[in-house]
């Protein structure tokens, strides 16, 4: 129903000299679908409060509001193109009068977990880029289309909204920051098994992908209104550093169905763990933390374990911020099972002798578009050291890319065996006290030796190489003999 819509804001954006990259497009897409969404939840709101008998109190002032200056109706409720600002007027408009004005709720609400707050921060946080009146004019009316009413809209948009963050993430520019395959996260929710009443958190949250999963995971098991407010306010908590996977992260929650998300933008890791408290603890946590950045030595400082792997210290954090009896479920490089250096040989420490990591599920290579790195997830329960860890080395039977991604069935096999810690061709166990103490060195070393993969000859590749080379010359030839 809104695919085409979606497609047409799209056309309009890349026509604009001010949006470059799907990473704009999506950018400029979720300020406006904000607003239309606030319309929208502002009338329901109004609408109830009528019900009641009550006066209901709106957020914006009229001036502000989608219907006054985005999308005015005449009499017959039809778009009124007489009193609707475009152009010159339209920029104007919202760059030096809505902007600013949206961008001082963070100073006017009661708290950080309002949506005043929300809508502060996200118009504090980005900038209208479209820089023709005309477009914006012209996405403006594609964006009235939409429709947020309805659950089945809702649950529409969410989906077209979440292929919007994954085509983003293969846009380049690291995608697996923005966006983990959402089967894996399917499956990390459905070991971990959080229940309604639980705190939920990812303290990296890029678009809010794992708390979103988490939050359809648990919808089903709402059963009366008060699961429903639990869910809607005390049991999805992020954290995240750059503005636009925050601003993306709320707008993808709310789609989901989360009105006030209770997502803080602020850099994680600039937090010394020492501070974190027991009220500051999860049951759950489900993250996917970038790797690689080098943090800066004051950022180092606020953990016992000095590095500059962005990951391993957001792995400390996690494990500081898991309550005792809590669950994590954690991507990061397969790399961390093995490096040698002090910092990782003292992570694999803390992490073997705090907590029970109890299953180790080794990806795939293409398990994550753009990032040429493997990857692992760590699944452990905190309180009691590791005594055996269970490994699963996941073969999808297939080379895994853009056309041909990773699926639910994929991880099915895992799933069930995870359950007994089966041991199979793919799966096996290490005791840890049978691991090196001086290195714990956790490497995936599959005892069967798993599937053994045929590699072709150095002259098989040459010879290979040398025809498609050959035949691409006669092609060539044959098209210079048509010019």
């Amino acid at each position: 129903m809104f695919e085409q819509t979606f497609k047409n804001i799209d056309d309009i954006l890349h026509k604009d000299a001010g949006c470059t990259s799907e990473l704009d497009y999506t950018e400029q897409s979720s300020w406006l679908l904000f607003l239309k969404y606030l319309d929208a939840l502002e009338a329901d709101k109004a609408t109830e409060a009528e019900l009641e008998g009550k006066a209901y109190s709106f957020i914006l002032d009229k001036a502000y509001r989608w219907e006054s200056w985005a999308a005015p109706k005449n009499a017959d409720g039809k778009f009124d193109h007489n009193s609707a600002l475009t152009g010159d007027d339209l920029l104007d408009f919202v760059n030096r009068k809505l902007f600013p004005y949206l961008g001082g709720f963070k100073q006017r609400a009661s708290g950080p977990n309002t949506i005043e707050y929300k809508i502060g921060e996200v118009f504090s946080e980005i900038k209208n880029r479209i820089q023709s009146g005309y477009n914006l004019r012209d996405v403006i009316e594609r964006v009235d289309e939409l429709r947020f009413r309805a659950q089945t809209e809702k649950h529409e948009l969410s989906h077209l909204y979440e292929a919007k963050i994954k085509n983003m993430g293969n846009a380049g520019r690291n995608g697996g920051e923005y966006y983990t395959p959402r089967p894996l996260i399917r499956a990390m929710i459905k070991v971990t098994a959080p229940k309604i009443g639980e705190r939920i958190y990812d303290g990296a949250c890029g678009s809010a992908g794992f708390l979103c999963e988490a939050f359809e995971y648990l919808s089903p098991q709402a059963t009366k209104a008060a699961d429903l407010t639990t869910l809607q306010t005390k049991t999805f908590y992020g954290k995240e550093k750059k503005s636009l996977a925050y601003v993306i992260a709320i707008m993808n929650m709310i789609l989901h169905g989360i009105e006030a998300p209770n997502i803080i933008h602020t850099n994680t890791l600039g937090e010394n763990i020492n501070d974190i408290q027991e009220k500051d603890r999860f049951d759950v946590i489900l993250a996917n933390p970038p790797f690689g950045g080098k943090e800066r030595q004051e950022v180092q400082q606020n953990f016992p374990i000095k590095t500059g792997e962005t990951a391993f210290l957001f792995m400390q954090h996690f494990i500081k911020s898991l309550k005792a009896g809590g669950r994590a479920a954690i991507v990061i490089k397969n790399t961390f099972l093995s490096n040698t250096d002090n910092a990782s040989v003292s992570l694999r420490k803390l992490l073997l002798e705090s907590c029970n990591l109890h299953t180790v599920l080794d990806c795939p290579g293409g398990t994550f578009q753009g990032a040429g790195v493997k990857t692992v997830v760590l699944f452990f329960d905190k309180g009691r050291p590791s005594s055996k860890v269970w490994f699963y080395q996941l073969d999808v039977g297939r080379n895994m890319g853009k056309t041909n991604p990773l699926n639910d069935a994929d991880l099915v096999p895992f799933i069930e065996a995870q359950k007994t810690f089966a041991d199979t061709v793919q799966s096996w166990s290490v005791d840890v006290a049978a691991v090196n103490a001086s290195t714990f060195d956790l490497s995936v070393k599959n005892p069967t030796g798993g599937e053994v993969v045929a590699h072709r000859s150095p002259q098989d590749i040459m010879d290979e190489i040398t025809a498609l080379d050959a035949e691409a010359a006669e092609v060539l030839a044959s098209i210079r003999e048509l010019l």
